[in-house]
């Protein structure tokens, strides 16, 4: 795969087969694809590609161990991990699942959690510009509940957001010390 006038990003998640209590089936699965092509979108908006013309650059995503979440912590652990390798970004993507337990709109869902919930709606979001780059809903939720889990996982990114670019500066600021 080649572009001669930007990079191709091409993201790859999987699920170890001892990931989660019930044996994970090696190798791709329908799921690990959407994952992978949802992942590769969410990112794509912050990456500068134009940069890097004829490239490719490989994200690979392999969960080790699961308690719900995967997908949101895979995009996560991606935008940080391209931002330390210095690839040119504009913002950094914070993710983060939520949904509402009886009547509260919980954020950052465990297994648990996730199990009782009406809806699981994962978000990917750039807080600078206030863009959505992922946004899926798994479950039922009247339209005012929507609003509400998707304002709190807003919320729940934007506080993400800063400890993720806090993390790059306090291992960039122990580099320079070295």
């Amino acid at each position: 795969m080649q572009n001669a006038e930007k990079a191709v990003l091409r993201c790859i998640y999987m699920m170890a087969p001892f990931s989660t209590t019930e044996r994970v089936r090696p190798g791709p699965s329908r799921r690990s694809s959407e994952i992978s092509l949802v992942t590769a979108n969410a990112l794509e908006k912050v990456i500068n590609l134009k940069d890097y013309p004829k490239a490719v650059i490989d994200v690979y995503i392999l969960i080790e161990q699961a308690n719900a979440g995967s997908r949101v912590a895979g995009i996560n652990a991606a935008s940080l991990a391209l931002a330390d390798a210095g690839i040119q970004m504009t913002d950094l993507v914070a993710a983060m699942a939520a949904g509402k337990v009886e009547d509260e709109y919980v954020v950052d869902l465990n297994g648990d959690e996730e199990k009782v919930t009406g809806c699981d709606l994962p978000v990917a979001y750039l807080p600078r510009t206030k863009e959505i780059t992922l946004l899926q809903m798994d479950g039922n939720l009247s339209k005012a509940d929507v609003k509400g889990v998707l304002k709190a996982a807003i919320k729940g990114c934007e506080k993400l957001h800063k400890i993720q670019v806090e993390a790059l500066k306090k291992k960039w600021e122990a580099e320079v010390r070295k």
